[in-house]
């Protein structure tokens, strides 16, 4: 039976954490032996790591890990290392704000052999006008660097064939801030086969959210400098693929 990884980033979450964990272990609990649960705390400042680790005990397929602080895109590309470190079949990343449905998740899994990804598509949003407007205009980005038209490029729920996924992080910087944006650029640049599902995203369970609009701001003016390096390195390596296809 396939084997899945399910990556959650956590940051000062001591808010929601419990309820998220609680509510993905029952889609782990139903799968392979083998499977598992993985919290990834990115050095929080308050509770979060106390209450993951007294929750190990309970959840046997609980696995817990901490590194330095480095923001949600770096603590996503450690988990996916970790997945593919693992030999994990599938990785399945979410966040841990509460904002996405675990029970949405049995319909992505049902897919996992028809698709190289499955990304789940936020078509009505509930986290504020700001973060619409971001996706749109992240949209508009990559189709005028990557040109790549993307419909939900940066959703925090996505299934993932681990041998696809170990083909192409190589081209994802190091600690780099929009690991999932790149990672589907990638894959569409390269003709993977990907599908977009329509999901719930609900407003925060809790807590609050460590990405402002300012912070939002200042991470897009150094994505543009960033995404066209990127894709002069994506562009070497297809290359390189065609060749071999």
């Amino acid at each position: 039976m396939d084997k899945l990884y399910i990556i959650i980033p956590a940051y000062n979450e001591e808010s929601n954490i419990e309820n998220v964990i609680n509510d993905w272990y029952k889609v782990i609990n139903n799968l392979s032996k083998d499977s598992r649960l993985v919290i990834i705390d990115d050095g929080s400042k308050d509770n979060t790591l106390n209450i993951i680790n007294k929750l190990k005990d309970k959840y046997p397929k609980l696995i817990s890990l901490t590194k330095p602080n480095s923001g949600h895109g770096a603590t996503v590309l450690y988990g996916y290392n970790y997945a593919i470190k693992n030999k994990c079949d599938y990785v399945f990343q979410t966040d841990s704000d509460g904002q996405t449905n675990p029970e949405e998740f049995i319909t992505f899994w049902n897919q996992r052999q028809d698709y190289d990804m499955l990304i789940g598509y936020r078509k009505h949003r509930k986290d504020g006008i700001s973060r619409i407007i971001v996706t749109k205009t992240l949209k508009f980005v990559l189709l005028t660097i990557f040109h790549v038209n993307v419909t939900d490029a940066n959703t925090p729920y996505r299934l993932i064939n681990i041998k696809k996924l170990k083909s192409i992080i190589k081209l994802i910087p190091d600690d780099y801030h929009l690991t999932n944006v790149i990672q589907t650029v990638i894959f569409t640049k390269f003709k993977y086969n990907i599908k977009y599902i329509n999901i719930k995203f609900k407003e925060r369970q809790g807590g609050i959210n460590s990405i402002n609009i300012k912070k939002i701001f200042k991470i897009g003016l150094k994505s543009l400098h960033e995404f066209i390096t990127i894709n002069k390195n994506i562009n070497i390596e297809l290359k390189k693929h065609e060749k071999k296809n």
